[in-house]
């Protein structure tokens, strides 16, 4: 798909440095089973401890390993500390793979740290530097496909995992203005100007025959009519029209709706083009060693539709709808292939705001929450900025 960018829009003020406190706060997300107990001051620090570890070594965490952690702690001997990490699991936030094995964070462990224990979120200054360097203000003029590609290479980059990004859906965009061109072999240029003043082209090929009359009549009369609605809207109108008025008009709805089906049929269309990096990235993690699982993942990251309706799964919990970073942990996947690892996702919109994407980051359960949350959500911020950019220059 491509896009290009008209008209002008005035972006927020300040630098990229700027967008550091502009972060929206973590989302709301629902608790994996029933509510979990909360454990004691002392059982929180253990349990961030043992996570940090975990992420680590990748490997069980025993008591000797956190005793030191807290060697001039008062009050925290290695006999309190077993006592401790034995009401963790008690509490279903810790499980001991083997017997004779040390503990390690179970998705309600996770679950519980994220939503109660990483505290105020920040960018690191090195974080910081690598996307403002990678984004750069965009003065490379680069279309905004190119754009999103990149972007998925630095979440990649950054996350040492997957990075995903996925544009915005021109069925669901808002129409501001369209035109059918006529070319040969019964192809029709179809150029689509959505809000905020993005043009999507698509050539689309018809089983019949249509006159550059037909096309013009065709485009004055969506554009006369539903300005403002999106494709998938427009057509569902017509085809109501159709069925309700048996009038001189049939033949114009008849077209209007094969040339707006036609413009939509594809998932690039339906659910927005997907740019996928770092899968290369999960093949040598410990977290994935089990080769059928990971060939189910993968199956999964490369059917592009069904990846698309699980992001927008995970940025539908956001019931504020201020686009904050969402993380879906584990068994709070619906899909089974998905269920041991972390989805880490944020929304950008575009312009006015009509036009929404989706960027994240896709891992182990094992992964970086803290750091992965504020890179989600500062670079979807700089997208937007770099995005708001373009309309003002172009």
């Amino acid at each position: 798909m491509l896009f290009l960018f008209m008209g002008s829009l005035s972006p927020e003020g300040g630098s990229l440095q700027s967008l550091r406190d502009k972060m929206p706060v973590l989302g709301p997300n629902p608790k994996v089973g029933n509510s979990i107990s909360f454990p004691d001051s002392r059982g929180q620090a253990i349990l961030t401890a043992i996570i940090n570890e975990h992420f680590v070594t990748g490997e069980p965490v025993g008591s000797k390993a956190v005793a030191e952690k807290f060697a001039n702690a008062s009050g925290l001997s290695s006999a309190t500390i077993r006592s401790v990490m034995s009401e963790l699991e008690e509490l279903g936030l810790l499980e001991q793979p083997h017997t004779s094995a040390g503990r390690i964070p179970t998705d309600r462990g996770y679950r519980f740290f994220v939503d109660n224990l990483l505290g105020v979120l920040s960018i690191s200054n090195e974080d910081l530097q690598r996307i403002g360097d990678e984004f750069g203000l965009n003065e490379k003029g680069e279309t905004p496909d190119r754009l999103m590609e990149r972007t998925s290479q630095l979440l990649s980059a950054l996350s040492n995992n997957i990075g995903i990004v996925v544009s915005p859906s021109l069925a669901n965009d808002r129409l501001q203005h369209i035109e059918f061109v006529n070319l040969s072999d019964n192809r029709i240029l179809v150029v689509l100007v959505s809000a905020p003043n993005i043009v999507h082209n698509r050539i689309i090929r018809l089983n019949m025959t249509l006159t550059r009359e037909e096309l013009e009549r065709t485009a004055n009369y969506l554009n006369a009519e539903f300005v403002g609605r999106s494709l998938s809207e427009i057509r569902a109108e017509i085809l109501r029209l159709m069925h309700e008025e048996k009038t001189l008009f049939d033949k114009l709805l008849q077209t209007a709706v094969i040339l707006c089906s036609q413009s939509i049929e594809d998932a690039e269309a339906e659910t927005g083009e997907v740019f996928v990096d770092g899968t290369s990235n999960i093949l040598t993690k410990s977290d994935f060693a089990d080769l059928e699982r990971l060939r189910d993942l993968l199956a999964t990251i490369g059917e592009r539709s069904r990846l698309v309706q699980i992001l927008n799964e995970c940025i539908a919990r956001d019931a504020s709808g201020e686009g904050k970073v969402q993380v879906v942990i584990g068994s709070e996947n619906r899909i089974s292939s998905f269920r041991n690892c972390a989805l880490i996702s944020a929304p950008y919109r575009i312009g006015d705001g009509t036009a929404t994407g989706t960027l994240s980051v896709l891992g182990p359960t094992r992964i970086e929450y803290a750091r992965m949350i504020s890179i989600v959500s500062y670079v979807a911020n700089s997208l937007e900025r770099v995005m708001s950019r373009h309309l003002e220059n172009n």
